[in-house]
Formats: structure tokens, C-alpha cells, sequence
């Protein structure tokens, strides 16, 4: 399974961006994390098989949604309201089985794209 993560950019505060994760091969649960400068790998949010089941951490909880497209196999991550804080790099990843918040149990990586929000 390949991961290809593009949409990232600059944005001013409460301002909107959409990451796409385009997958090649069979995903069955996938998720987003962002690695601020300095920081650990966090997670942000993760979607099931069906697109049905989704969980997202505190802080983008109202603010980011996720979807799936089948048919172009790829995962989105629709950010509005962004703050400064959510300045990141955004990384895909995708699992068998169900949804984890577990960055170690993800077993395939997509490149990163970055994601800058000004004050």
C-alpha cells in the first residue's frame, strides 16, 4: 500500500484547507497525524472501513471532518476555522482492522504535507 498526502499550504486564521490521501492498494482503516516542529507525532483523526465510524482529538473536534471516496480510493481531511496552533505537518496512514489513535499500530505512511495557518 502507497500513500500519496497533497493539499497542504498557507492559510490565514479561520481560513480552510482539504488534505487528500490518495491510496494505491487496499486500505481498510486510515488516519491523519501532524508533527509540529519540536514536537511528537500526534494524532488528529481517524476514519473506518464503511466512512461511517470516525474519531477525532480534542482540540479539531467541530473544526475538521473526515471523509473516504471509494471510487478514487482516498481519504479526506476537511479543515475549517484553522488556528495557528494546527501548523503542522500532516502525515496519512492506514491500518488493517479497525481505528486507533495509536500512531504505532499504523502500518503504512504517506510523505507529509505541510500545513502553515498565520496569526
Amino acid at each position: 500500500v502507497q500513500l500519496q498526502a497533497s493539499g497542504g499550504g498557507l492559510v490565514q486564521a479561520g481560513g480552510s484547507l482539504r488534505l487528500s490521501c490518495a491510496a494505491s492498494g487496499l486500505t481498510v482503516s486510515m488516519g491523519w497525524f501532524r508533527q509540529a516542529p519540536g514536537k511528537e507525532r500526534e494524532f488528529v483523526g481517524a476514519i473506518d472501513w464503511t466512512g461511517t465510524s470516525t474519531s477525532y482529538t480534542d482540540s479539531v473536534k467541530g473544526r475538521f471532518t473526515l471523509s473516504r471516496d471509494y471510487a478514487k480510493n482516498t481519504m479526506y481531511l476537511q479543515m475549517n476555522s484553522l488556528k495557528p496552533e494546527d501548523t503542522a505537518v500532516y502525515f496519512c496512514a492506514a491500518k488493517t482492522g479497525r481505528p486507533s489513535l495509536q500512531r504505532r499500530e499504523y502500518d503504512y505512511w504517506g510523505q507529509g504535507t505541510q500545513v502553515t495557518v498565520s496569526s
